[in-house]
């Protein structure tokens, strides 16, 4: 046999026991390492973890949370070219191989016997995802052995078109963006279609080292590796040479996009994640929730607007009080430097701007806002801060830090953040639905929800209850109570106590109208008096309150108890819809990311059509869990009661403390302030028949507002904001008289009844067991006190005293 061919023969023999060998030992490995391999079939059923998202009632996102940020998308979704682009930068051979490409591995094995470093994996898609789904990143033979085994099975159970799906909204991308829709939106704030050449290249550039060659963090290293994937997509034939050159030649201009929210309602968006985290623990991050709120967008934003209109306007009445910080001169002089520390500050309540002064002269100021530019700040721009006969330089400098506000007019004007804080809350009188939330000037600045949590005293905001109460026990609108001075000798108290009116004066025998109109104190004592203060007390549960909070004696009267915004708010709830107690509620529907229903408020508003039954046991889940939940109104009050209540609130607003409010130009609206001692709180709380709404103010450390900061002066501009852009072009909504009522002629000064044609007689709707037979009921002291006066003049009779 000749020598060449006993050589051919030695290599074919060597080459098929080499080949039998390398068989041998792929078996080898693969029934060592198969039984601890993982279940790759569990990929059909896969979950990625998608962040929970909170939306108003008219489906607009108010929050999103989660460990990652994750967008999942259908591979038939994305666009053509960002497929190409991913194939060409990780493997070209993506449709050819069956999930191991050898001559990718041996490329990789060629590099690490010659350089001795494992830096190129050879590895495919199909690999990247076996590691990411079921490996650690180690990099080690061993790992390298147990990913090319998932992989061959990986491609074995999905298609080509599953594995790329999984993959690219499975694959980390830097900044806590994983998959490529998540990723468009962290470095362009754009969706999949919307995105250019150059940034497809970019995304498709960072599996590699998504942190350290991300266009964020390293714009340089961005730059070069996009360029690589650009070269690639060229050398394939995917992309012209003139949109490679186009591409090629633009910026890397990127930043960190936060998720972008539609609607400013921070509160209740961490509200509704801490009912979701309460029923699902960590796993509420995760699995994908879709909170749906009763939170109406448009009444939420005319909260946000009106609550920080009403601080800025009550914190400027008191004066400037100068500089945030002063920036040293090399910082000031360098542009980047000031602008970057601007960043730092960011906006307070997303319309206070941080700026640096540049020039200070005898009349204006030129500020840089970052990036809101570069403002001159006219004299009139200045005026509410700056002092009398002081040019402008004298009280400001170059490098102080200061903030500025947009007007109406288009320009800008000098401000500050706010000291003081407040809230507005608003809901439906037909079932409690809160329709808006805003608890404070800035979420950011501080997260303490003052609309649930802050725990004040409503002042004369509380009178209402007492007199809704007079009436429910059988008194009317029309019967007289002695405003008159009042001493208290109460062991109790420790010491005597004189009550005083606001105005410091008396009106002698004066209606119950007159009396809650006006907001007098002394009546209002005399009143709760006639009730009795035991009886008032267990009956404010009428009211949904907490009885703990409200003292058992006469100080009832004036709003010495405690309470929040939202349970002051629905205390007043049944004075718009015919005497119904109402539930606070905010969580109408809670699904899974594919649609499974968790829980629905059983309620219209929450399912307008038939409701649908929750998966599992989710409604007794939440009502173990759920705070905020929905719950049939019951009734509370005499309709009648409701209505005659609605009634003289009206009066407030035509005649009394709340008159301001006549500039809505509305004539269907009821409320009342309530002022504090020593102007420590502010209110107006208020409804027609379609929107119910409290608005607070004052400071967190209870410190006092000053000086004639009332309820009617603070906290009522904030209510007439919010009302005059919530009920902006809706017709009236009066609340209607139930049928139950009689109309009957009264005498004023008496609340005896009169004949319908008596001339001095006033026209009252009452219920039959409130018509008098001969006289209203008086209550006690009317005759010690002498007889009714003139408004305005004191009374020279010798106080009452109560034992």
């Amino acid at each position: 046999m000749p020598l060449l061919v006993r050589v051919i023969l030695a290599l074919l023999s060597l080459a098929v026991g080499a080949g039998m060998a390398a068989v041998a030992l792929f078996l080898g490995l693969y029934l060592y390492y198969a039984p601890g391999l993982p279940a790759v079939d569990s990929l059909r059923e896969v979950r990625l973890q998608t962040p929970m998202q909170v939306y108003t009632a008219d489906g607009r996102l108010l929050g999103e949370f989660a460990e990652q940020r994750r967008e999942p998308v259908p591979v038939s979704e994305m666009p053509e070219r960002l497929l190409q682009a991913f194939i060409a930068a990780e493997d070209e051979r993506f449709y050819q191989h069956r999930g191991v490409d050898p001559l990718g591995l041996l490329r990789a094995g060629i590099h690490v016997f010659s350089t001795g470093e494992r830096t190129q994996g050879g590895s495919t898609i199909t690999m990247q995802l076996a590691r990411n789904f079921f490996l650690t990143r180690d990099r080690t033979y061993e790992r390298k052995i147990r990913e090319i085994f998932l992989a061959l099975q990986i491609e074995r159970e999905l298609t080509k078109d599953q594995i790329l799906e999984l993959y690219l909204n499975k694959i980390f991308l830097g900044q806590r963006a994983y998959g490529v829709s998540a990723a468009a939106r962290v470095y362009f704030d754009r969706n999949l279609e919307e995105l250019e050449l150059d940034q497809i290249a970019i995304l498709a550039a960072l599996p590699k080292a998504p942190s350290t060659t991300n266009p964020v963090t390293s714009p340089e290293r961005a730059q070069n590796r996009r360029n690589y994937v650009l070269r690639r997509m060229l050398e394939l034939g995917l992309i012209t040479p003139e949109e490679h050159a186009d591409a090629v030649a633009r910026p890397i201009l990127s930043q960190r996009h936060a998720a972008t929210t539609e609607v400013d309602a921070h509160w209740v968006a961490e509200t509704a994640r801490q009912v979701a985290v309460n029923l699902w623990g960590e796993d509420a991050y995760v699995r994908g929730l879709r909170i749906y709120t009763t939170i109406d967008s448009g009444a939420q934003e005319a909260a946000n607007a009106a609550l920080r209109d009403g601080l800025i306007e009550y914190d400027q009445r008191h004066g400037y009080r100068g500089p945030e910080l002063r920036l040293e001169e090399p910082v000031v002089g360098d542009a980047d430097a000031r602008r970057q520390i601007l960043v730092g500050i960011g906006a307070s309540g997303r319309l206070l701007f941080p700026a640096v002064v540049l020039e200070a002269d005898q009349d204006s100021l030129l500020v840089d806002a970052g990036r809101v530019g570069e403002h001159r700040l006219s004299s009139e721009a200045l005026a509410w801060a700056r002092p009398a006969q002081t040019p402008v330089s004298g009280w400001l400098r170059r490098g102080d830090v200061v903030r500025i506000q947009p007007t109406a007019q288009g320009d800008w004007r000098l401000s500050q953040t706010p000291e003081v804080t407040g809230a507005v809350v608003a809901q439906a009188p037909e079932d409690g639905a809160i329709l808006a939330l805003s608890g404070g000037f800035d979420f950011f600045q501080n997260r303490f929800n003052r609309v649930l949590q802050a725990e004040r005293q409503p002042g004369s905001a509380f009178k209402p209850l007492i007199y809704a109460l007079a009436l429910q026990d059988g008194m009317t609108p029309a019967s007289t109570v002695m405003d008159a001075p009042l001493v208290f000798s109460d062991p109790a108290l420790g010491a005597e106590w004189r009550p005083e009116n606001y105005s410091r004066s008396f009106r002698g025998a004066t209606t119950m109208r007159e009396a809650l109109a006006n907001s007098r104190n002394l009546a209002s004592i005399r009143l709760l008096n006639t009730v009795g203060v035991n009886q008032t007390h267990d009956e404010l549960a009428r009211f949904g309150l907490s009885l703990a909070r409200h003292p058992r004696n006469l100080s009832m009267a004036l709003g010495t108890g405690t309470i929040t915004p939202v349970e002051m708010n629905n205390a007043y709830i049944p004075f718009a819809n015919g005497g119904l107690l109402t539930t606070p509620w905010l969580i109408a529907r809670i699904e899974e990311v594919d649609g499974t229903l968790l829980y629905q408020a059983p309620t219209p508003r929450a399912c307008p059509d038939p409701c649908e039954s929750p998966a599992g046991q989710q409604l007794e889940l939440f009502a173990a869990h759920g705070p905020l939940q929905f719950a049939d109104p019951v009734p509370t009050l005499e309709p009648g009661v409701a209505w005659q209540m609605s009634q003289m609130l009206g009066g407030v607003i035509r005649s009394g403390t709340g008159r301001r409010a006549l500039d809505l130009g509305r004539q269907d609206l009821g409320g009342k302030t309530g002022t504090t001692n020593s102007y420590r709180d502010a209110w107006f709380v208020g409804f027609n028949a379609e929107l119910a709404a409290t608005a607070w103010i004052g400071f967190d450390d209870n410190r006092e507002l000053g000086s004639r900061e009332t309820g009617a002066r603070a906290a009522l501009p904030i209510w007439m904001g919010f009302m005059q852009r919530a009920l902006a072009g809706r017709p009236e909504a009066p609340i209607e008289r139930p049928d139950d009522l009689v109309e009957v002629a009264l005498l004023p000064e008496t609340g005896e009844r009169t004949t319908d044609d008596d001339p001095r007689g006033r026209r009252e709707w009452l219920l039959p067991e409130q018509i008098p037979e001969r006289s209203a009921r008086i209550p006690s002291g009317t005759e010690e006190t002498g007889t009714r006066e003139e408004t305005g003049r004191r009374i020279d009779s010798q106080p009452e005293f109560i034992f």
